[in-house]
C-alpha cells in the first residue's frame, strides 16, 4: 500500500534532555544555594528525567488511574488502592533520590543544604509527572510536624526519611520505608478546619479512638496520616496508620477516590473514621499549630510544583519552536514568538529562583523568611501558572492541545498548587496575619529587598510604592491580593537583579514592575536581547 503523505515539520519528542543541570537558571540556583556538589550528585537523576523510559512512567501512570477495592473476594474490608507499575517506578524514583524525608536525616547528620539539593531535585524529578509528587511532598512535610511527639518521631522518622520506597499496608514499625499523608479537609469546613467536626476519645492506653468523615485525603495508600479532630481540649492533631502495632489493620474506611480536575495517577479519597485508633501530636487542642508545621512545608512544594508546571511547559514551547516552522521561517526566529518565548523564559526563571532561595531559607533556619516570603510565593507563584502554561501550549497551536502532547496534562494540573494548602484568599489573608504589628517576618523580607536597592530605579520605585502600600492601613483585607502580589514581584526581582544575566533581570524590572505586573505574557519592550533570553532558557541535552 503506498503511502499518502509525508510527515513533515513535526516537532520530534522532547528527549535526552536534563531538565536539573541542563536548565541554567535551575543549575545556578543550585551551585549558590547549595554548592557544585549537590548538583552534581543529581546528574543521574536528571539524566533519568528526560530520557523516554520516565517519560512513559509519566503516560502511563495517567492513562492507568488507580483502582479502589474496598472488599476482598470474601467481603471483607480491604480498603486498598492498585496503581498502575509506572506509579511505582516514579514514587521509587522520587524516594530514592532523596526527594521524600530524606533531607531531614542529612540535615542531622550534617548536611547544610540538604533542602536547597532537595529543592533542585524535586523541580527538576516532578516535570516528567506531578501527581506523585503529592505523597513525596506529604511524607517529607510529615517529619517537623511528627517531632512534636518525639516517642513517635522516634518510632516512625527512620522510616519517613528512608530512600526505600515499600509500598504495601504492613506494620510500619517492621517496613524499610515509609509514606506520609494528611487528612484536614472536611465537607462543611473545607479550608476552615475550625469547622471540622470529627471527634477523638482517650482509650485510656494514651491512644484515641476517631469517628468522623475527612472529604480529602490524598494519597490514602500512605502508611501514616496526619489528621485532626476534637478533644476535650479543642481542635488535636493525631497520628493515624493505616497498620497498628502488630499487624491489625485500623478502621480507614475509603469511601471513594475523587474523580478530580487534574492528575490521574495519584488517588484522592474520601475517608471514614469509626472507632479509628489515633495517637496524639503536640498538645491537646494545639492541633492547628501543630500541623501547621506540615502545612508551612507542604506550601514550599505547592511553590516548587507550581515552578516545575512552568518550566515544563516553557521547555516544550521552546523545543517545539526550535524545530516547527510557519510563513517560511522557524517559529523560534520570528520576532513575535521570541517575545512571547522570552516572556514566558522571564517568568520560568523567576519562579525557580524564588522557589530555591525559600528551601535555602529552610535550611538556613530563616524561619521569618519563610513565614511570610512563603506565603506570597504561594500565592503568586502558584495563581501564575495556569496562565503561564495556556501561553506555553499555544505556542504548539493544535499540536499542544492533544493529549499525545503531555500540554493538556499540564494544563489540567497547573490550578492546583493555587488550591492545595490554602487558596487564593486564605494565603493572602495569612500574608496579612505575617505583616502583623512589629512583623520580624517583614523585617526579614525587607532586608532582603535591600540586598538589591540602587540595582535598578524600577526596583527601587516599586519597593518605594510597596512600602507606601504596606503603610495604608485602610481596607487591608480587601487588598491582600495585591499587597500579596507587589511582595512577590518585589522579592522576585530582587533575586533576578542580584543573580541573574542582565537581560533577563532587566526584561522582568521592564515587564512586571510597571502596572500591570505581565498580566499579558508577550509584551516585553522592544530593544531587549530576546533570543539571547530563550536560547539560555533552552534546555541542554543530557
Amino acid at each position: 500500500m503506498r503511502s499518502t503523505h509525508e510527515v513533515t515539520n513535526q516537532a520530534p519528542p522532547l528527549l535526552g534532555h536534563d531538565p536539573i543541570a541542563g536548565d541554567a537558571a535551575l543549575a545556578e540556583a543550585c551551585r549558590r544555594h547549595a554548592g557544585q556538589q549537590a548538583l552534581d550528585s543529581l546528574a543521574d537523576l536528571g539524566r533519568l528525567a528526560g530520557s523516554e523510559q520516565a517519560q512513559e512512567w509519566g503516560r502511563l501512570a495517567n492513562e492507568n488511574p488507580p483502582r479502589l477495592r474496598t472488599h476482598d473476594r470474601y467481603g471483607h474490608r480491604v480498603d486498598e488502592v492498585e496503581f498502575h507499575p509506572a506509579w511505582h517506578q516514579l514514587m521509587g524514583a522520587a524516594i530514592g533520590h532523596g526527594l521524600a524525608g530524606a533531607p531531614w536525616a542529612a540535615a542531622v547528620g550534617g548536611d547544610r543544604h540538604a533542602h536547597a539539593r532537595r529543592a533542585v531535585g524535586y523541580l527538576g524529578w516532578t516535570q516528567v509527572e506531578m501527581g506523585h509528587g503529592c505523597p513525596v511532598t506529604m511524607t517529607y512535610a510529615a517529619v517537623p510536624a511528627l517531632r512534636h511527639a518525639p516517642g513517635l518521631a522516634e518510632a516512625f522518622e527512620p522510616g519517613l526519611t528512608s530512600r526505600t520506597y515499600a509500598f504495601g499496608l504492613a506494620d510500619p514499625a517492621g517496613k524499610p520505608g515509609l509514606v506520609a499523608g494528611m487528612g484536614m479537609t472536611e465537607k462543611q469546613g473545607g479550608s476552615d478546619v475550625r469547622a471540622n467536626t470529627t471527634r477523638a476519645t482517650p482509650n485510656g492506653d494514651g491512644s484515641h479512638s476517631l469517628t468522623g468523615h475527612k472529604w480529602f485525603t490524598s494519597a490514602p495508600m500512605s502508611d501514616l496520616f496526619l489528621v485532626l479532630a476534637r478533644t476535650g481540649e479543642g481542635l488535636s492533631c493525631f497520628l493515624v496508620p493505616r497498620v497498628l502495632p502488630g499487624g491489625e489493620r485500623n478502621v480507614f474506611r475509603l469511601q471513594r477516590l475523587k474523580d478530580k480536575l487534574g492528575d490521574r495517577s495519584n488517588a484522592s479519597s474520601e475517608v471514614e473514621f469509626d472507632g479509628t485508633t489515633g495517637f496524639l501530636v503536640g498538645a491537646p487542642g494545639r492541633g492547628v499549630p501543630t500541623i501547621l508545621e506540615m502545612v508551612t512545608t507542604t506550601r514550599l512544594d505547592c511553590v516548587l510544583g507550581s515552578a516545575a508546571t512552568i518550566r515544563a511547559a516553557l521547555s516544550q514551547a521552546i523545543h517545539h519552536a526550535r524545530h516547527r516552522s510557519a510563513f517560511g521561517a522557524l517559529l523560534i526566529d520570528q520576532p513575535l514568538m521570541q517575545n512571547v518565548l522570552a516572556d514566558l523564559a522571564v517568568e520560568s526563571e523567576a519562579a525557580t529562583a524564588l522557589a530555591i532561595r525559600l528551601a535555602a531559607a529552610q535550611d538556613a533556619g530563616e524561619r521569618d523568611l519563610l513565614r511570610l516570603a512563603g506565603a506570597v510565593a504561594k500565592f503568586w507563584i502558584c495563581k501564575r501558572t495556569p496562565t503561564v502554561v495556556a501561553e506555553a501550549l499555544e505556542v504548539l497551536g493544535g499540536n499542544g492541545y492533544v493529549e499525545e502532547s503531555g500540554m493538556p496534562r499540564l494544563y489540567r494540573q497547573a490550578p492546583l498548587n493555587s488550591i492545595w494548602e490554602g487558596s487564593g484568599n486564605v494565603i493572602a489573608l495569612d500574608v496579612l496575619r505575617a505583616l502583623g504589628t512589629g512583623s520580624a517576618a517583614l523585617a526579614a523580607v525587607t532586608a532582603e529587598l535591600a540586598l538589591a536597592r540602587g540595582a535598578d530605579p524600577r526596583f527601587d520605585a516599586a519597593v518605594t510604592r510597596l512600602q507606601a502600600e504596606l503603610a495604608d492601613r485602610d481596607e487591608l483585607p480587601a487588598r491582600a491580593r495585591r499587597l500579596a502580589g507587589q511582595l512577590a514581584l518585589c522579592l522576585q526581582a530582587s533575586l533576578l537583579l542580584r543573580y541573574a544575566p542582565a537581560a533577563v533581570a532587566d526584561a522582568f524590572c521592564a515587564a512586571r514592575l510597571g502596572g500591570d505586573g505581565g498580566a499579558v505574557l508577550g509584551t516585553l519592550p522592544a530593544g531587549l536581547p530576546m533570543r539571547a533570553i530563550v536560547d539560555r532558557a533552552a534546555v541542554v541535552p543530557a
